[in-house]
């Protein structure tokens, strides 16, 4: 009888995965690629192949908002609302297409604006997101559906934040709506990076101070073959340069005129007094 072969320990392949297993690990990924697919976003008024160029371009810059989710909570018991908000996705336990919800304390909630119907504006520094189609008013605004206005300011501090209500207009017989607020980054302008008539001088002084400098020292070093403090250009220049600066200064700034040293007299001097001219005419032959 042959004896079987047993393969080595170190060639043996690893054992199959479970089927089981298997079909549980493609089910996962296939249900997470049709929930990816299928992610709800923003949808702007009007057919698709009308809408505004603009507004898709604002949509487009609120993008990396998609994945934030704020949240804010007002008033006090029976009047304590939590109002959950996110850009473009469905907030919230619905999936109506919530883009903002209103949940009061028992946890129910109230769809206060749909992304499938939103609108889009911005000005020099904040972004207007309007979501419409919500829930009717039961008794108010004609029992229309609610409207949820966002306001987005400028902060170059934050990607998104400050979330909070403002207020809610509901005294009207229509055209009523919910207003908030919130800080972001995207709303800003983009920062003007030109330079002033100042700067460019100032740069262009600088660049040719470094070039002289550089310049005038390699050819001091390597051509003239100076040493020292030798090797700065023109260094006996730059010296009496300085001295004649300070003696500028020390005339121009100076407020009384400097006084020299008194001559050497001797002692006694002013008493003697002028010594009389001696004459010799009596010396002179008659």
């Amino acid at each position: 009888m042959v004896p079987s072969r047993i393969p080595l320990r170190g060639n043996r392949p690893p054992p199959p995965l479970p089927p089981p297993l298997l079909l549980l690990l493609l089910l996962a990924v296939a249900v997470r690629d049709s929930w990816q697919a299928g992610e709800k976003t923003c949808d702007l008024l009007g057919e698709r192949d009308r809408e505004s160029e603009k507004e898709r371009a604002l949509l487009e810059k609120l993008a990396p908002l998609y994945d934030l989710s704020f949240e804010s909570s007002v008033g006090q018991d029976s009047e304590a609302y939590t109002y959950k908000f996110r850009v473009c996705r469905e907030a919230g336990n619905s999936t109506s297409g919530a883009g903002l919800v209103q949940i009061d304390k028992k946890q129910k909630e109230t769809v206060v604006g749909r992304i499938n119907e939103t609108h889009i504006f911005n000005g020099s520094d904040w972004i207007i997101l309007s979501y419409k189609g919500g829930d009717m008013y039961d008794r108010h605004c004609g029992r229309e559906k609610r409207r949820a206005i966002v306001m987005i300011s400028c902060n170059r501090h934050m990607l998104g934040g400050n979330f909070a209500p403002v207020s809610e207009e509901r005294g009207k017989v229509n055209e009523c709506f919910y207003l908030f607020e919130m800080d972001s980054s995207l709303a800003c302008p983009p920062e003007d990076t030109h330079l002033s008539v100042g700067s460019v001088l100032l740069i262009t002084f600088a660049s040719l101070v470094a070039v002289y400098v550089i310049g005038g020292f390699l050819y001091q070093r390597l051509v003239v073959g100076a040493k020292g403090l030798e090797q700065f250009p023109h260094f006996a220049f730059w010296q009496d340069l300085g001295n004649l600066v300070a003696d500028g200064c020390d005339f121009v700034c100076r407020s009384k005129p400097r006084s020299g040293p008194a001559a050497y007299r001797g002692v006694g001097d002013e008493q003697l007094g002028e010594e009389p001219e001696e004459r010799d005419d009596h010396l002179l032959p008659m």
